[in-house]
C-alpha cells in the first residue's frame, strides 16, 4: 500500500523526501515507514544527497542526528539535509477529525496476544482484540467481536472518537487523553455497546436502535 504521509520526488539536486511527520504516532514509527519506502529503491538511493522537507518543530537535535545517523548506514546516502515544511503545505490540524467519515483501516481477523495495530484513522476490525494485544486510531475504533486487550482511540487528542465493540472487555481503554478500565464485577452486557467522552470523563452506553433500549 502507497504510504502518502511520505512523498519522494527526485529533482536535478537530488532527491526530496517530504513527511509528513505529525501523521506518524511518533518518531519511530516515522523512521520505519521511511526506511519501507527507500529500501524498495535502495539502489537508486545509494549515493544521492536526500532533502528532508517536514515540520522541524516536531523534531528535536537528537532526532535529527538519529535519522541522518540511519539514512547514513542503511541506505548509504552521500548527504542529508533538512528543510521546513512550507505552512501551506502543512495540516491544519495535527489531529484526525474525519471520525465520522475519512480514511479507515479494515482488518478482517482477530488481533492476537502481543500484536500491535497502529493507524492515523479509523479502524474496523471483523474480528476479537485477544488479551495482550493493542490497538491505537487517529478516530475512532469498531470491532464486530470481543475486545479484551488494549484499545486507544483518538490518538493525538481528538476527543470526539468512540470505541464499540459487540463485547467490550477491555484491559485498558482510553480515548485521546483519557483512560478506564472495564470493571472487573463479571456482569457482561448481552448488546453492543459504545464508550464516548462525555464531561471529560468515559462513559459507556448501550449501541442499539432506540426503540430496542
Amino acid at each position: 500500500m502507497n504510504d502518502d504521509r511520505i512523498q519522494i520526488k527526485g529533482t536535478k539536486e537530488g532527491i526530496n523526501a517530504t513527511i509528513d511527520i505529525d501523521r506518524f504516532f511518533n518518531f519511530d514509527d516515522m523512521i520505519e515507514a521511511l526506511l519501507k519506502k527507500l529500501t524498495i529503491g535502495k539502489g537508486f538511493y545509494k549515493g544521492s544527497s536526500i532533502k528532508i522537507i517536514t515540520n522541524l518543530k516536531s523534531l528535536n537535535e537528537n532526532d535529527i542526528l538519529k535519522l541522518r545517523g540511519i539514512l547514513f548506514e542503511d541506505i548509504q546516502i552521500k548527504d542529508c539535509t533538512f528543510e521546513e515544511i512550507k505552512q501551506t503545505d502543512q495540516k491544519e490540524n495535527k489531529i484526525f477529525n474525519g471520525v465520522y467519515e475519512g480514511k479507515t483501516k479494515f482488518i478482517k481477523k482477530t488481533i492476537r496476544g502481543g500484536q500491535l495495530v497502529k493507524y492515523y484513522g479509523n479502524i474496523v476490525i471483523i474480528g476479537d482484540i485477544n488479551n495482550g494485544a493493542e490497538v491505537y486510531a487517529g478516530g475512532n475504533i469498531v470491532v464486530l467481536g470481543t475486545i479484551k486487550g488494549q484499545v486507544h482511540a483518538g490518538v493525538g487528542g481528538n476527543k470526539k472518537a468512540i470505541i464499540s465493540a459487540f463485547n467490550l472487555q477491555p484491559e485498558i481503554l482510553q480515548i485521546a487523553d483519557i483512560v478506564t478500565i472495564a470493571p472487573d464485577d463479571g456482569i457482561k452486557p448481552s448488546y453492543p455497546e459504545l464508550a464516548k467522552i462525555k464531561d471529560n470523563i468515559i462513559v459507556v452506553e448501550p449501541y442499539l436502535p432506540k426503540k430496542y433500549i
